[in-house]
């Protein structure tokens, strides 16, 4: 029985530290945030593993050896049906783990706490049923001693970054011909990085970091592998959760430029305030050298007040004109092919007026366009080659982007955590398309702390003005929105509430029709579960 006693541990073991591994990765190995992650969505799982208690205490009924009988089977059948259930329900991860070094050390540690606990607990009590009590009482809170690794690691990790971080700083001290541009904000950097990265590739040879590696760890991965003497430009995008994340990036690869994309709501529940927000943000610009230069988007009202406050080189660039702006856009149209406008303004003496087309949609990509428009101007790119630059930009995967359907049906895919600026935009863009009927599909918008009631109120109504249909992912998260669709007096017999995203997709199948325009509105992170 002790055999097949470790054999099944080490099997439970493996399965649940692989996924709490996944989710510890996906919050940035920070224990305080995995802990909040347990608080709010891992009580489903404790209270499935909670039942094996009860079981200790039934199985002291019996006789010694027929109540560990008893236990082990119950355990092993309980068990497997807890993780197979675990395994058939949770959806596909947007975000696969990655098993980087960083990751096979933290899960060899939980293993090794694991395992070090079970045969603490047999050679301290010398008895068969209290390790098999040890083993399932290690299985029931293995969440909380994987929370107990993350710390453990936490100090050796720091050392390991440290050196990398280092290694980084130093070849970015080294390529003094090299200049870094810095991209931050509440949403927009990555979409303005990817746009300020393709424009100026008309002249220079720049390199970005890749998808969202916005942390000191990425950005320090990237500088190390990836950056070569050849590259003229680095277009660095920083993420922020916590106060001073800004300024630790900034130390480590020193931008001559700061593009400020927007302060909004987006990480409140980690930040406290909005002016913490704008604090963090505005740490790019502060870092900045004295000749440095900064870019700021003047559609948003924090950002224009943000561009007055340091008295260095500014340029701000908007969707419309006014006082204090540089470059702006006008004639904006959104067609089931992308967006038109033309560019107007003046930078560093230059005044510009062409007419641009992409394959975008939305507004506020204008707005991260003028961001790319605005550098490249400063750099000296001729308006030919800021015109190319753009027409070669393609959307960013799941930013408003336009799927090819060949059926009729225009789906735009706009997955990637919604906030309510990037929202509204998508609705707006949503609204300027001619064709059939407009359905929305979204789970609402998360991370918003005490205000993510409220917005998604606001944003059901928002839902009412353009929609035709819409179908709300989860039955608590829709509530809100609910709400907000039926204080504009919008059709109950078009709103339909679904348990998942599948399940959306087969309802949509009955609904729509040839010319209709379907809109993908924001996905929930791996790391949510509503029960």
């Amino acid at each position: 029985m002790i055999f097949v006693s470790i054999l099944f541990f080490a099997f439970v073991s493996i399965y649940y530290n692989r996924f709490y591994l996944h989710m510890a990765q996906l919050v940035g190995y920070k224990p305080n945030e995995f802990l909040n992650w347990m608080n709010k969505y891992d009580k489903n799982n404790l209270r499935r593993n909670t039942i094996l208690l009860f079981l200790l205490f039934i199985c002291y009924l019996f006789p010694q050896r027929t109540g560990n009988i008893v236990l082990l089977t119950a355990w092993i059948l309980i068990s497997s049906i807890n993780i197979y259930t675990h395994y058939k329900t949770r959806k596909k991860a947007k975000k696969p783990l990655k098993f980087t070094y960083r990751a096979i050390r933290l899960f060899t540690c939980a293993l090794f706490v694991n395992f070090i606990l079970a045969f603490l607990t047999y050679f301290v009590f010398k008895s068969f049923q209290a390790f098999l009590n040890g083993l399932i009482l290690i299985q029931v809170f293995i969440s909380y001693l994987m929370l107990l690794s993350l710390k453990l690691m936490l100090p050796i990790e720091k050392l390991i970054q440290q050196k990398f971080i280092n290694e980084a700083r130093e070849i970015i001290r080294r390529r003094k011909d090299l200049l870094v541009i810095g991209v931050t904000g509440s949403y927009g950097k990555t979409s303005t990085k990817y746009f300020i990265k393709t424009i100026l590739s008309e002249k220079y040879n720049t390199i970005m970091t890749p998808e969202s590696y916005n942390t000191p760890m990425g950005v320090t991965k990237v500088v190390r592998e990836q950056l070569k003497n050849e590259h003229e430009i680095f277009v660095c995008e920083m993420g922020a959760r916590y106060v001073g994340d800004i300024k630790e990036l900034c130390e480590i690869v020193y931008p001559k430029i700061g593009v400020l994309t927007a302060v909004g709501l987006q990480h409140l529940e980690t930040m406290g305030s909005k002016e913490n927000i704008a604090k963090t943000k505005y740490e790019l610009i502060e870092s900045l050298p004295d000749d440095g230069i900064a870019f700021f988007n003047g559609d948003n009202d924090i950002c224009f007040e943000l561009s007055k406050k340091r008295n260095i080189e500014t340029y701000v660039y908007g969707t419309s004109k006014k006082e204090g702006i540089n470059i702006y856009a006008t004639d904006i149209k959104n067609t089931k092919e992308g967006l038109k406008f033309t560019v107007c303004g003046n930078v560093d003496g230059r005044c510009v007026n062409f007419e641009c087309k992409t394959k975008l949609l939305g507004r506020h990509n204008v707005n991260n366009i003028l961001a790319g428009v605005a550098v490249a101007l400063k750099l000296g790119l001729s308006e030919e080659e800021i015109k190319r630059g753009i027409e070669k930009i393609e959307p960013v995967p799941h930013r408003l982007q336009i799927l090819d359907t060949n059926n009729g049906i225009t789906v735009i895919d706009d997955a990637f955590n919604s906030n309510p600026e990037g929202a509204s935009q998508a609705l707006e863009a949503l609204s300027e398309m001619e064709g059939g009927k407009k359905i929305i599909v979204t789970p609402g918008m998360i991370e918003l702390g005490d205000a993510e009631c409220e917005e998604n109120k606001k944003f059901g109504k928002k839902i009412a003005e353009v929609c035709d249909y819409a179908i709300l992912v989860g039955k608590r998260r829709s509530i809100p929105i609910i709400e907000g669709l039926k204080e504009e007096n919008y059709k109950e017999d078009r709103i339909i509430v679904v348990n998942s995203l599948d399940e959306a997709t087969k309802v949509l199948s009955k609904i729509v029709q040839f010319g209709d325009i379907v809109l993908f509105e924001n996905d929930l992170p791996d790391n949510y579960n509503e029960n």
